[in-house]
Order: C-alpha cells, then structure tokens, then sequence
C-alpha cells in the first residue's frame, strides 16, 4: 500500500534549476524533498556520522524532522546540536555530479510548535501512527548557512537570510495554513490532480497538498513530489484563493474536455 493509498506513480523527474538564482534553486530542491541525509557528530568519538531521515520544510523553508531519542543520531544531537542536512536533488540523473543538490547547517533543536508537526505529519502521514510515542519529538534546523552546487561550476554559499523566505507580512496565510490545506485535499483533490498532471508533468494518481507558502505549495503521491509555484507572492488566504483558482484555470485550459 502506498502512502496516499493510491496506485503507484512514476516519480516525477527532478526539474532543472539552471534558471533558477541559487537560492531558489536550493529551496526548489529542499521543497521537494521527502528525505534528506542529516549528519551529527558522534558524541562518544567526535566523528561525523550521517544517517537518512525523512523531512519536510516549515511556510519559510525551515528543515523539520521527526527522530526518536533511541536513535543515535537523536543522542548525538542532545549532546552537541551542530548538525547538517544534505538534500539531494539528482534523482535519476544519469551523472549525479552534475545534478543539484544543497548542504544545509544549524543547529537542530526540538519545536512543540503546531503549525510544525502538521507541515511534517501531513507530508509524512504515516509518522502519525508514532509522533506520539514518548521517545519521538520533532526537531527543527535553525538554520546559520548553506551551501549549493548546481552542477559542475556552479556552486554558492548561502546566508540563511538569503535561504529561507520572509514569512513577516504572512501572518494571515500561516495562521489558515492547516484549514486551507484541509480544504484543498477534502474538496478540490481534482484540480490537485490537474496541478500535477497538466502544470507539472507529472503522472496521474491522488495528489495530496502537503503546504502552501507565500512563493507556491507542495503536494505529493506515492512517494513522488511536486513544487508549484505562484506566478506572485500571497500573504492571505484570499491571494492563495485566487492563485489557485487562477492555476486552476490553466491547467484545465490545457486539458480541455472532449
């Protein structure tokens, strides 16, 4: 059984980020992301030790991860917060070298917010099963710097101001996130399919939103992702409203009925 209960889907390829500034192509890639590889530094050796967890991006593109204190990762953590996150956006590229791909570090530390455990959960929708076993918590990277390569030739360090999107006028959008959320997937599952079939190339099946930002919104299904974005910025659910209605329009302008 797939994530989304669905048939399977063939995983959408990577879309290219050459036209991209480093920036949005390094939030393109992380957006996108369901796992990452996170690196911690042991706290017995002092070696770097890395290990794959599954992620999701907070409304400004903050990493969120679910980890257990059983892990050792998770002890690493307790002990020295300093901590990388490797998200890898190559996927099937005949030479992952010349793929592209962002090294994000912080310090991971715990959040009890809402507005992040939905972000991950509704990405994540199997990890509601144990998010609330007693030894999981949900971690956040506040993220210091990062570092992008696009590809041979093309590689940039990034200021964490210039990484994550500014969310201070966003207040409205933020605080509706979860009800719009909600509502896209309970009562418009069909322009979804259409975002992701006719804007995005991607094969059919149950998309789902995971979230929406002021740049654009994320859905995903069985395990293949799409990032959308706004042909604007959108702070309120009335701008997001209208933005989906207007994408809404063009996807089924380029499937039109028989």
């Amino acid at each position: 059984m797939s994530e989304s209960g669905g048939e399977n889907t063939v995983p959408t390829p990577a879309p290219s980020t050459a036209h991209l500034s480093p920036s949005a192509a390094a939030r393109l890639i992380m957006r996108r992301a369901l796992k990452a590889s996170l690196a911690t530094l042991d706290a017995s050796t002092g070696h770097p030790y890395a290990s794959l967890v599954t992620i999701a991006t907070d409304v400004d593109g903050t990493p969120l991860f679910l980890i257990s204190t059983l892990a050792l990762h998770t002890k690493n953590l307790l002990s020295d917060a300093r901590a990388s996150v490797l998200f890898d956006g190559t996927d099937a590229a005949g030479d992952p070298l010349a793929g592209g791909r962002v090294t994000v570090m912080g310090r991971a530390v715990k959040t009890t917010r809402p507005g992040a455990r939905e972000r991950f959960l509704t990405r994540h929708e199997p990890a509601r099963g144990y998010a609330d076993f007693p030894d999981f918590a949900f971690y956040e990277l506040t993220v210091e710097r990062a570092h992008f390569i696009g590809g041979f030739g093309r590689i940039v360090d990034i200021a964490a101001k210039d990484l994550l999107i500014d969310t201070s006028d966003a207040g409205a959008l933020v605080a509706a996130h979860d009800d719009v959320v909600s509502h896209m997937n309970e009562d418009h599952a069909a322009a979804l399919a259409l975002y992701a079939t006719e804007l995005a190339g991607a094969s059919g099946g149950p998309w789902r939103m995971t979230g929406i930002d002021p740049e654009g919104f994320d859905i995903v299904c069985d395990g293949a992702t799409c990032r959308l974005p706004f042909s604007k910025r959108v702070t309120t659910p009335d701008e997001a409203r209208q933005e989906l209605v207007r994408m809404a329009g063009a996807a089924r302008a380029q499937h039109p009925k028989p």
